[in-house]
């Protein structure tokens, strides 16, 4: 009992659980209760806005910053990188194709969360010319796009701001320690912010159940279940078919990756088998720099389960909300999402905060209607995790690959168990170091 218990007090995940099972039952059998419950909801949604707009520009900066060594690797960043942006689109059409031909979301009628007619005008949909928008791009003042939380003007000056500092060499190192103490310390915020992510799910589910009907969380399984489904599309046509062209089995490597998967598929989370994934991705037969270099930045730039999410999860409110999006207001989300989806990794609550930017760049759509979203966003978890770890190990092979950097034959052999994995020495395989 006692240690359950501690199971249940150390576990978010968990938590959360508990938390939507106990707002639906209060939703099902005590709507009014349920509706006053709606405030846990706002206000953790309003927590997660308060630190958006610095956190995408930290985000960014560090991310940009932190590749200052491009020079003396350029080639194989150069590389990297243009993989990585050619899947990150992939991922973002793929999520957002699947929510045109299935229109989830429609039927819902969360019409109350939208915004009224009269406060949709903004800078944005009252531009006469594509020179009004890209003027509107550019801040007043350097503070003010963080005062407005204006996403597009925060992505501007995080852009400009990371390559500023890539250039100044050793005048921008103090200004970049402060960038990462900044992070780090919004980081804790942020983890700070999730502990009550149980309280706002409560909350939500509650209120959605009671005030909609049960049939709303019905809506949100099929969103699970689409999302899901999706992943698993892109998982083995695209990452199976990947891995193919490289000359690798996918299933040997699924087999090969089972114990650092099933890791990650129990904790939604891919930071605890960082080391592991990089080890094994050497004992194939890759030399340890293009590991060092793919895994980590991946982990930052290469985030496919997300980028799915986002697209997905972007329409399906719109949907959800009667909200119809043209073409140029979709382009214009693709195009925020490629920014928002990047660095999003490693912060505790990441797909509500990037969800809540890359919203922010349509102003019709209601930031009010991520609570919707909240009860199910730690399942969904689940296969973003999955999604994102897979994705970047087979980057790893394709640029290994692309750089004649993969001993093919060693590879082989050990997804076939001739040459059992080791787990203890550290000395990297002879034939990946030459």
């Amino acid at each position: 009992m006692t240690h359950t218990l501690s199971k249940i007090r150390h576990s978010i995940f968990i938590q959360v659980l508990i938390a939507l099972v106990i707002g639906t039952a209060l939703g099902c059998l005590y709507p009014a209760i349920a509706d006053s419950l709606k405030p846990l909801g706002d206000s953790f949604i309003k927590l997660i806005k308060m630190v958006t707009a610095p956190l995408v520009f930290v985000i960014i900066v560090q991310g940009i910053s932190s590749h200052s060594e491009l020079k003396q690797v350029g080639r194989i960043v150069g590389k990297t990188l243009l993989y990585f942006e050619i899947i990150t689109l992939l991922a973002l059409v793929l999520g957002l194709v699947g929510a045109q031909i299935t229109h989830i979301g429609q039927g819902i009628h969360l019409s109350n969360m939208a915004m009224p007619a009269t406060d949709k005008l903004s800078h944005l949909s009252s531009l006469q010319s594509f020179g009004d928008f890209f003027l509107n791009l550019i801040p007043d003042t350097f503070i003010g796009a963080f005062a407005r939380g204006d996403t597009l003007q925060v992505l501007l000056i995080s852009i400009l701001f990371g390559v500023s500092l890539n250039i100044s060499g050793e005048a921008g190192k103090p200004v970049i320690a402060v960038i990462n103490s900044l992070s780090h310390i919004l980081f804790r915020l942020m983890a700070m912010l999730v502990k009550v992510a149980p309280l706002g799910v409560l909350g939500a589910v509650a209120y959605m159940v009671g005030h909609y009907g049960v049939h709303s969380l019905t809506s949100l399984i099929g969103f699970l279940f689409l999302y899901t489904a999706i992943c698993a599309l892109f998982v083995i046509i695209v990452l199976g078919g990947i891995t193919q062209l490289t000359g690798i089995s996918f299933v040997a490597l699924l087999r090969y990756l089972r114990e650092e998967l099933t890791i990650v598929l129990g904790t939604t989370a891919s930071d605890v088998v960082l080391p592991q994934l990089m080890k094994k991705l050497e004992w194939l037969g890759i030399s340890k720099s293009t590991v060092g270099l793919v895994i980590p930045t991946g982990y930052s730039f290469n985030l496919d389960g997300f980028s799915i999410y986002l697209t997905l999860a972007v329409v399906f409110i719109a949907n959800a909300t009667g909200i119809h999006l043209g073409w140029s207001e979709i382009a214009l989300i693709l195009g925020v999402a490629v920014f928002t989806s990047k660095g999003a990794h490693g912060v505790p609550g990441a797909a509500i905060v990037i969800l809540a930017a890359t919203l922010s760049a349509i102003p019709s759509l209601p930031l009010a209607a991520l609570a919707f979203l909240l009860p199910i966003d730690w399942l969904i978890g689940i296969p973003r995790a999955l999604t994102n770890v897979l994705g970047n190990c087979v980057a790893t092979l394709v640029i290994a690959k692309w750089e004649n950097d993969l001993d093919l034959t060693r590879a082989r052999q050990v997804l076939n168990q001739d040459i059992p994995y080791n787990n203890v020495t550290k000395k990297r395989p002879l034939a990946a170091e030459q």
